[in-house]
């Protein structure tokens, strides 16, 4: 091999040399490069994802203090006035000493006083018929027209109320006789024709009364 040979094949080498030098250091830049990239892209999503939280705030100041108020001065109260009381002597009591009280010796109630003697009975008066038998008062021509039609007859028993006039002021059938006729003419004749001496109380005034009569109506033959 000559020399110059050696010296083109020497040159050669150092140039693939010096390549490869520079393919060496772009690779080293470029992964230099990519690292310094994911560090910074990582950081920015540290910082995408950082959590601020607000400063609290400031505490509030106190408001000012109120202006200075003027003393009040202190008030002297005066003593009171002193009160001179003239307390008497308290009076001097004398005891007395009673006699004892005499010795009474019970003696017999007085007898009571006899009861008044009872008033005399009151006289109560019944009334009276002023003209006998209230049956003597009826006649045949009292008969009633219907009652001699029909031929009735019987007693018809009455109750009379009797004023203090003597007059007769109601009468009530106590007794029938059969007859309508009968009993109707024997209430209606003695409130017309009866006259009574009036009853008297007790005090001699006169009082109602009443009176009971039977009377008899009967046909001839």
């Amino acid at each position: 091999m000559s020399y110059a040979t050696r010296k083109e094949m020497s040159g050669n080498r150092t140039v693939a040399i010096v390549i490869v030098a520079l393919i060496h250091a772009a690779l080293g830049y470029a992964i230099v490069t990519g690292l310094a990239y994911n560090i910074v892209k990582k950081a920015a999503e540290d910082l995408k994802t950082f959590n601020v939280e607000e400063e609290p705030p400031p505490p509030e100041e106190p408001p000012p203090p109120p202006p200075d108020q003027p003393e009040t001065p202190p008030q002297v109260v005066a003593p009171p006035p002193l009160v001179r009381t003239n307390i008497a002597p308290p009076p001097i009591v004398q005891t007395v000493r009673e006699a004892p009280p005499p010795v009474i010796t019970p003696t017999a109630p007085p007898a009571p006083p006899a009861p008044p003697a009872p008033p005399p009975p009151a006289i109560v008066t019944k009334a009276q018929s002023a003209k006998g038998n209230l049956q003597s008062l009826f006649s045949a021509d009292d008969y009633p027209p219907d009652a001699l039609r029909n031929e009735d007859q019987g007693t018809v028993s009455v109750s009379l109320s009797i004023g203090t006039d003597g007059r007769v002021s109601g009468c009530n059938v106590t007794g029938s006789s059969g007859s309508r006729s009968l009993d109707n003419a024997t209430c209606r004749i003695l409130r017309s024709r009866a006259r009574f001496t009036p009853a008297k109380g007790s005090n001699g005034q006169p009082m109602p009364d009443t009176y009971s009569q039977r009377i008899t109506w009967r046909l001839e033959g």
